[in-house]
């Protein structure tokens, strides 16, 4: 039987939101009270169907727990941020610093330990889609043969357009807005991610390792996106 949306009220939200959580209490409180806030749920008791659900409805939000049977949401995150954009709250119960850090570095938006108040998450959903960046009118940014368009929110290596994720595309974008200009890494986080981070350093290495494999001729060799040691990260001219 194909998944149904649970029956949100019509109100001005106009988002969806997919919970992936092996508790089936808090998943169907949680869903129960975003329901109550106007947005249209989905929700999986396992990181498989959470995943398929993602790709069948693109979602514009993900609450994805960590640890989930089937496929972990680790995984999750990383295979979804390979194949849509779309924002992501990971939840995890376990504590310390580590499991944050892990969170970011897969592309997950914010981050949240268990047990939370639901008016924090709910707040941080709100936090997340204000962060949301409006594309700024007319920009167009071009060197060689890569072209990026941030109306479209579209960029392109010659011929092919680039399968980039939501952040990756921002992480170009301020890149490329700031050709020949030495970025630190706390800077791209405020930027980029729209919040300031102690962990933002490791966040910021790892999507740049992915936007080199998709923009770079020899990602090991990168010509375009050239790391200024201790510092950051400069976009040729």
């Amino acid at each position: 039987m194909e998944p149904q949306p649970l029956d949100a009220s019509m109100n001005d939200n106009d988002k969806s939101i997919l919970i992936v959580e092996d508790d089936e209490v808090l998943r169907q409180t949680l869903a129960y009270n975003l329901k109550k806030e106007g947005y249209t749920v989905f929700d999986a008791a396992d990181g498989i169907t959470g995943l398929e659900l993602a790709r069948e409805h693109k979602p514009d939000l993900i609450v994805l727990d960590i640890m989930l049977p089937e496929l972990d949401g680790l995984s999750v995150c990383r295979l979804v941020r390979r194949e849509m954009e779309v924002l992501i709250i990971m939840l995890s119960a376990r504590a310390g610093e580590i499991d944050k850090i892990i969170g970011l570095d897969s592309g997950a938006d914010d981050y949240i330990s268990k047990p939370f108040n639901l008016g924090e998450l709910l707040a941080r959903i709100r936090a997340v889609f204000r962060r949301q960046p409006k594309p700024p009118p007319g920009n167009r940014f071009e060197s060689g043969d890569l072209v990026l368009d941030a109306v479209a929110r579209k960029a392109y290596k010659g011929k092919d357009e680039l399968n980039l994720t939501y952040k990756e595309f921002d992480l170009l974008a301020e890149l490329m807005r700031n050709q020949g200009v030495v970025l630190s890494r706390d800077l791209l986080v405020s930027k980029v991610w729209g919040y300031d981070s102690n962990d933002g350093s490791r966040t910021v290495d790892v999507h740049i390792r992915w936007l080199r494999s998709k923009i770079e001729d020899n990602p090991s060799k990168p010509r375009r996106i050239t790391t200024i040691q201790r510092v950051g990260y400069r976009f040729e001219q």
